[in-house]
């Protein structure tokens, strides 16, 4: 498996669809760093040479913002809408979904399962 900015990427795919394994990069940003780069994208990243994948490396850091830089500019605005307190700060600390789905039914993924809670016994029942 060739590293590439420290990720193993899988031999057995072409390289546009092996790029996308770095978090940050996309099918569209996988096709500029091949053109970038200068060589066809369906080659297999296994048969990529070192060079061209010393080309990737430097493309990628030089203009793109990827893996532990990326997760940590996004945790850090997560954190700063929590710390403005602003409505989806609190949408965030409350697990809840952030851009206006509805939450009566649905958002399941944010909130997890479901949690039943036990109804009142009706009046027949307590005879």
């Amino acid at each position: 498996m060739p590293r590439i900015v420290g990720i193993d990427v899988p031999n057995d795919k072409p390289s546009f669809i092996a790029l996308r394994y770095i978090y940050g990069i996309g099918p569209k940003l996988a096709m500029d760093i091949c053109r970038k780069a200068e060589f066809d994208p369906q080659t297999k990243a296994g048969d990529l040479t070192e060079d061209q994948l010393s080309k990737i490396a430097t493309i990628l850091e030089a203009d793109f913002v990827i893996e532990g830089q990326l997760r940590r500019q996004t945790q850090q605005h997560i954190a700063r809408l929590r710390d403005i307190k602003c409505y989806r700060g609190l949408r965030h600390r409350r697990g809840l979904p952030v851009r206006g789905q509805r939450t009566k039914t649905n958002a399941r993924t944010r909130k997890g399962p479901r949690k039943t809670v036990a109804g009142k016994k009706s009046v027949k029942e307590m005879r």
